[in-house]
């Protein structure tokens, strides 16, 4: 039954964050525009458990960037609600951003969770690629961002770049992807440690 699967019990926790990113967001064109990815991503994530179910710690650990980014869409990254968290590092910047890069390098582990199961490489060259895959998406994104800062122009265009002044912004963002590629394989590797044959099951 579809509802028994991992992916169809991540998506009705995620559907109350949707439906209230998608009520009276800051900026609607920037909202279409920061949700497209997270729909895009979550199709891909139901595609792929038609022919293969994934562990809950990779549906876990993807649905946790869908989540960080959905509630970005709604505020925009930039002006969102987390005062908490930039106390806590001692930032006079808005670090939600940062953060939500962070938690997109945890898609390492279902890109290499995948390879693992298909027996299509080994661990080191599983955790190898799915690292420099989100490397590689994270500089993808940042020209996006460029692209789409640039063609809508004004106060639309910043809040989607979210830079905040910050003239290394996409630097920095693209090494919160990194880390969090890192954390997710260093996860993924010790519970292959634990277990050697967990993905071969």
């Amino acid at each position: 039954m579809i509802l028994s699967k991992p992916i169809a019990l991540f998506t009705l926790a995620y559907l109350p964050i949707f439906l209230c990113s998608a009520i009276a967001p800051t900026s609607h064109a920037v909202w279409i525009a920061e949700i497209l990815p997270a729909i895009l991503i979550l199709s891909a994530l139901w595609w792929l458990s038609y022919y293969h179910t994934l562990s809950k710690t990779a549906y876990l650990l993807a649905f946790i960037w869908l989540a960080l980014h959905t509630i970005g869409a709604k505020y925009t990254f930039a002006e969102v609600p987390f005062d908490w968290f930039n106390q806590l590092v001692h930032s006079s910047r808005n670090q939600f951003d940062r953060v939500a890069h962070f938690a997109i390098g945890l898609y390492a582990y279902p890109i290499a969770e995948w390879l693992l199961r298909r027996q299509l490489a080994n661990r080191m060259i599983a955790t190898l690629f799915a690292l420099f895959s989100v490397m590689s998406v994270a500089a993808g994104y940042e020209v996006i961002e460029w692209w789409y800062a640039e063609l809508a122009g004004g106060e639309e265009g910043l809040a989607f770049l979210g830079s905040q002044g910050d003239i290394w912004d996409a630097q920095k963002d693209m090494l919160c992807d990194t880390l969090g590629g890192i954390t997710a394989l260093i996860i993924l590797n010790w519970q292959c440690h634990k277990n050697p044959h967990r993905f071969t099951q």
